[in-house]
């Protein structure tokens, strides 16, 4: 039976699924949905066309799906789409998507986000990430799964951010950081692999490949993508498959210390 506080704003339209708590002085606009076993705690707000899955956990005045803050958002229809067993602390800020990216923010699975972390239009994060308090992540930013970012760290816009990797607390990170890697600073670069994170769900023969590919990528001088293409053709490790295709595909460039120069 889902709990609603009668001093809870909540819209015509809005859909309220199962076991739903909906504390005192929130506000549910009439094209959110909320899913199955979600509590909302008290004086947040959920704007807009948002769409939240089942057993999120969105703790006191948070702001999810307010317009976003793009000088050229016009009213558009445009949405935001969280999944399910997410953490989500007090004073966050969650914007919908812009007509120029798709129209969509969209939120994966059992992620940590803490008081005061902000994703702005356009942002896609995967699953079990973990964004520590004050991450600011700018609009189009893309993370993969098991992404950590530390707090007080801003991510400039259209950064995307690999799979395993951990941006160190109040760095500023404005390129792309490589699945499994370790970046940190103010202009952040790459100080490693992201080896504990590894060492929890990666086996060690894969780490070692993943040392060894590193060490070739970052430390030998030579141009980046064509030590990414010669591995690609050398390689049966699935994991530095994915940190050359990465390295490849990169738009922003990595941010690393060459060798030589």
């Amino acid at each position: 039976m889902s709990k609603i506080s009668e001093l809870a704003v909540i819209e015509d339209g809005a859909v309220i699924g199962k076991d739903v708590e909906i504390a005192p002085f929130c506000f549910i606009s009439s094209e959110a949905t909320i899913g199955d076993g979600t509590t909302i705690a008290q004086n947040s707000c959920v704007y807009g066309k948002t769409t939240i899955g089942k057993n999120n956990r969105i703790f006191s005045h948070a702001v999810i799906g307010s317009i976003p803050q793009d000088l050229k958002f016009n009213g558009e229809d445009v949405e935001l789409i969280i999944g399910d067993d997410n953490t989500i602390r007090e004073f966050t800020l969650f914007n919908p998507g812009t007509k120029g990216g798709g129209g969509k923010t969209i939120i994966g699975n059992h992620n940590l986000f803490m008081g005061y972390v902000h994703l702005g239009h356009d942002v896609i994060i995967g699953n079990h990430c973990i964004l520590a308090n004050a991450a600011t992540l700018a609009g189009h930013v893309e993370l993969g799964d098991y992404v950590v970012v530390g707090g007080m760290t801003p991510i400039h816009q259209f950064v995307h951010i690999g799979d395993y990797a951990m941006i160190g607390g109040a760095s500023a990170l404005a390129q792309d950081v490589p699945p499994f890697c370790m970046a940190e600073g103010n202009r952040a670069t790459l100080r490693g692999l992201n080896l504990t994170g590894l060492r929890r769900n990666i086996q060690r023969e894969d780490i070692n490949a993943l040392k060894s590919a590193y060490r070739e990528l970052f430390e030998s001088g030579k141009p980046l993508k064509d030590v990414a293409s010669q591995l690609l053709e050398s390689t049966k490790s699935r994991h530095v498959i994915d940190l050359c295709n990465f390295i490849i595909k990169t738009k922003r460039g990595i941010p690393f210390e060459r060798k030589g120069v």
